[in-house]
């Protein structure tokens, strides 16, 4: 916010007179963001497989992923306490390279990462709803149905405004982690009561695999259960004072979710067996019945069905304010930058984004491989994110802002970059998914070329003062 102003000031337009986004977010709903959008269907869904990789040790993959998530965390805080704008990885990568085509694909990993994320997630709600309700849909349509009548539903929570937004993920974050403290709990009364065998939390089983090799494969399943953090930062625009708040909320929710993740998956491990763990696509619920029989099973199928149903609440939230900061800078057609003059949410870009998980309900499938694509493309813009902060050092704002150790953006740089490559055992079908939407990109980068062109406005004339949206700095 401007010098002189009150904190407290709603400001409706932005400086060219445009409705702006409301700033509705404090600590605490910032807090239940994050940590909603971390926890869900990363931890529900991939501890078994994470846990047939390396044995007893599953725990070992996910603390690395969150050492990899904390360090990459340090540049995205200076960054956002520096440019507090809705664009996110898109505006730092603008501001310290200046290549439209760059950004733009930097853009539409960031977008595509979220949407593939929420619409592998409304697939994993739509299994879980039948199961809930003891219904057999089968693999086919009827599935297909469900889950685009669930994006559906999140898409009008979307259009209804980020405060309906954000208040239903305080409601979905709540039922989450109610279920994973439950998986605690229930860890901590077998290790009381002599149940379990907690011995096998230090078993390393990584097949044909070196321990090294293992923890990689291993890390790179468990990574895009720490996936999500970067989400929080679309949202600067809709927060009360950024700048201050950022840096102890973003850290404060990684270190919990983090924790959360040890914690579960000791008890996962000392509760199930790995070749029982790694059974299916329930890895928890194989831990409830192992350690509180006597507890509803349909219960805990209504926590996973609504965990991921967070999941992709936040992830189309995050992706329809990224088309929206990125359009209004020109990056993308100006349509999409749309605000509604009464809700004041970015309502083309959030049926847009809509459309595009539709079609990935619609035509793609299987959970692993979007799941691992989604890392993969956000390992690949936290590589560059980590190079954009020492870029951008040298340009001085007015205002204060979080600056981190410069050796850790040179480590975030080499780890994130290293973790995107084969030497990591990732599969094939990564790399070919992540191919052709990054054609598809390109695609749309010549699209958006031509539109720019035809209303005056050439590609790759943007004012880096007008990137990511454009709001006050609070």
């Amino acid at each position: 916010m401007a010098e002189g102003t009150r904190d407290d000031v709603d400001e409706t337009t932005d400086s060219d007179g445009n409705p702006s986004l409301k700033r509705v977010m404090g600590p605490g709903l910032l807090l239940l963001f994050i940590i909603g959008d971390i926890l869900g269907t990363g931890i529900y869904a991939l501890t078994g497989q994470v846990a047939a990789e390396v044995g007893g040790v599953v725990w070992l993959p996910f603390v690395v992923a969150f050492v990899v998530a904390l360090i990459t965390a340090f540049s995205y805080l200076e960054l956002v306490t520096k440019y507090p704008k809705a664009a996110g990885a898109a505006l730092y990568t603008h501001k310290a390279f200046g290549i439209h085509f760059v950004t733009f694909i930097v853009a539409f990993a960031v977008m595509s990462s979220g949407i593939t994320s929420a619409s592998t997630a409304s697939r994993a709600f739509a299994s879980n709803f039948a199961e809930a309700f003891d219904l057999d849909l089968g693999e086919g349509i009827l599935v297909t149905i469900v889950a685009l009548a669930f994006m559906t539903l999140v898409a009008l929570i979307n259009l209804r405004g980020v405060g309906e937004s954000v208040k239903t993920n305080v409601v979905l974050t709540c039922i989450e982690l109610s279920g994973l403290l439950l998986i605690i709990f229930i860890g901590l009364y077998a290790l009381g009561v002599g149940d379990g065998d907690f011995s096998r939390v230090t078993d390393i089983d990584t097949g044909d695999n070196s321990l090294i090799g293992g923890v990689l494969v291993a890390t790179t399943l468990a990574f895009f259960a720490m996936v999500g953090f970067e989400d929080s930062v679309n949202m600067a625009e809709e927060c009360k004072r950024p700048t201050k708040i950022f840096p102890k909320v973003l850290l404060t929710g990684l270190i919990a979710t983090g924790l959360i993740y040890v914690l579960v998956s000791i008890s996962a491990i000392a509760l199930v067996p790995v070749d029982q763990l790694s059974e299916g696509d329930t890895p928890l619920l194989q831990v409830v019945e192992a350690g509180a029989p006597g507890f509803p099973i349909g219960i805990f199928a209504f926590i996973t069905m609504f965990a991921v149903a967070n999941s992709a609440l936040i992830n189309m939230l995050m992706a329809s304010r990224l088309v929206y900061g990125m359009s209004r800078e020109r990056v993308l057609p100006s349509p999409l930058g749309r605000v509604h003059p009464s809700r004041r949410t970015p309502y083309i870009a959030i049926i847009f984004t809509t459309l595009l998980a539709f079609g990935l309900i619609s035509f793609v499938g299987e959970v692993p491989a979007l799941g691992g694509t989604t890392s993969l493309l956000l390992l690949a813009v936290f590589t560059v994110v980590n190079i954009a902060v020492l870029v951008l050092r040298k340009d001085e704002v007015e205002h204060d802002h979080f600056r981190a150790p410069t050796f850790l953006p040179v480590i975030g740089a080499v780890t994130c970059a290293f973790l995107t490559t084969p030497f990591t055992g990732r599969p094939g079908v990564q790399y070919a998914i992540a191919g052709v939407l990054l054609v598809i990109g390109v695609a749309l980068w010549v699209l958006t070329v031509i539109v720019n062109k035809r209303t005056g406005q050439a590609a790759g004339d943007v004012d880096p003062a007008n990137l990511g949206g454009g709001g006050p700095v609070n």
